[in-house]
């Protein structure tokens, strides 16, 4: 079973972003028999939660795989016994150890440490890019956006820098990766184009300092035609980084080059940033993503329920729509549990069962408004409400306050000035609270998971996104 496990892991990797993989599929252990096959997670949160989100996909890949009809069942793998734990684990090669080779003065050699770096007429693999144009859904929210991140990837187009920016998941990545996904179609010529999010990019720039090879980074980048750079809003606080991002990027314009960026925030909001690399931002096109109206979430409905080979009605489309109202992932996740539910007990894809599933999602609603947020986040976490407006650094209260802050910069219109304002904060206080918020989630860490978990309770809760 090995290998076909490693050929359906192979084409999940084609599907899912490189941090599900890491996270939740490359720890399973996998066993086939008489039509099953059964996926061990480590721990029962996990079994969960893949059980929830991604047994559909993994059924399908593993279907294509083995070429037959299979139940996939998610259990949770055994705990060893005391002699089981005492033996010394086997070392295993690293995954990414590739990424930590160190740099070389020779660009080309440069460009095997930098996977996301590629030339066109060297087509990247499929599992690059997760996203294209076809499957991006265009509304009144998005035309503008849509319409200059195509025009980037024209070869004689009018937008040589973009701004995208929304809150999170609105489809900012969507866009960059499908500019990247377009250009690589295209295969011009010795094209050379760059995705990076901002984590990575200070990750490798401080890795170059180590290596003396900052020059030999700083010129491999200068030469990309294209470089895609998400989340800049990461790179607050790190002057010596944005000087040396502003360097390529100027590198980059100035050989006629073009740049993508995106961010949770527009230029303005934007705190200790140099002044030059803020008006790089401002140079071309700005454009903000808004959340999807009704008739664009009929067809997110559709095309998410088309992309996993069920048909639905209109009705049942119309009838997701008109209650789920949030960011995109908010919808595909809807469906994708209407569909697991269907498929669980054999039955038919209805409007009462879409009530039933949107019941899960809406039970107790109680509006996604600061004071309702700010309430139930200090009921998970055993606090006093009014703690949170007080000046104390108490972790717990840092913590609690970034999670609002979060939550009400994505299922909110509020500014960031009128969120810090109820908190008794400023604005930049609110932004660098919802920074360090994704910058967790983005690293996985201890406290990322914590804050994803408290912060799905509390959206399932009010009928919100689950992420």
């Amino acid at each position: 079973m090995d290998t076909q496990w490693e050929h359906i892991v192979a084409k999940l990797a084609s599907t899912l972003e490189s941090g599900v993989m890491k996270v939740w599929i490359l720890p399973l252990e996998a066993s086939y028999a008489d039509g099953v096959l059964t996926l061990l997670a480590p721990k029962p949160y996990m079994a969960g939660w893949i059980s929830r989100e991604l047994l559909p996909t993994i059924s399908r890949c593993a279907k294509e795989v083995l070429g037959e009809d299979l139940v996939v069942h998610i259990d949770v793998k055994p705990e060893p016994t005391r002699a089981q734990k005492t033996r010394k684990p086997l070392v295993r090669e690293e995954v990414d150890a590739p990424r930590r080779e160190k740099f070389v003065s020779n660009p080309r050699a440069f460009e095997n440490c930098f996977p996301f770096l590629a030339p066109s007429k060297c087509p990247l693999p499929k599992r690059t890019w997760r996203y294209s144009f076809s499957d991006f859904v265009v509304g009144d929210s998005n035309r503008m956006a849509v319409a200059a991140a195509k025009d980037v990837c024209r070869e004689h187009g009018d937008v040589q820098t973009l701004y995208l920016n929304s809150p999170s998941g609105l489809g900012k990545t969507h866009l960059t990766q499908a500019v990247g996904q377009s250009l690589s179609d295209q295969a011009i010529t010795g094209q050379r184009v760059g995705y990076v999010t901002a984590d990575e990019f200070s990750t490798r720039y401080i890795a170059s300092i180590k290596t003396n090879e900052v020059e030999a980074f700083k010129q491999s980048m200068r030469t990309l035609d294209v470089l895609l750079f998400e989340d800049v809003h990461f790179l607050q606080n790190k002057p010596k980084t944005q000087e040396t991002v502003l360097s390529i990027v100027k590198g980059i314009q100035e050989q006629g080059g073009r740049v993508v960026f995106t961010s949770s925030f527009s230029p303005r909001e934007l705190q200790k940033v140099d002044s030059q690399l803020v008006s790089s931002f401002c140079s071309g096109i700005l454009t903000h993503i808004d959340r999807p109206d009704v008739d664009m979430r009929v067809e997110i409905c559709r095309r998410k329920a088309q992309s996993l080979h069920v048909k639905l009605s209109d009705a049942v489309c119309l009838l997701l729509a008109q209650h789920l109202d949030g960011d995109v992932r908010q919808i595909e996740s809807c469906v994708n549990s209407l569909l697991f539910k269907a498929n669980l007990f054999g039955g038919e894809v209805t409007e009462e069962l879409a009530l039933e599933v949107l019941r899960e999602y809406g039970g107790g609603i109680e509006g996604p408004d600061l004071a309702n947020l700010s309430r139930i986040v200090c009921e998970y976490l055993g606090v006093d409400p009014a703690s949170l407006q007080t000046r104390s650094r108490c972790q717990t209260y840092v913590f609690g306050r970034n999670t609002i802050f979060y939550l009400a910069r994505k299922h909110t219109d509020l500014t960031l000035q009128e969120i810090g304002t109820h908190f008794n904060r400023r604005h930049s206080t609110v932004l660098q609270g919802i920074t360090q918020v994704e910058k967790e989630i983005a690293r996985s860490s201890t406290q990322g998971r914590q804050l994803q978990r408290i912060m799905g309770m509390v959206e399932e809760r009010m009928g919100l996104t689950r992420t």
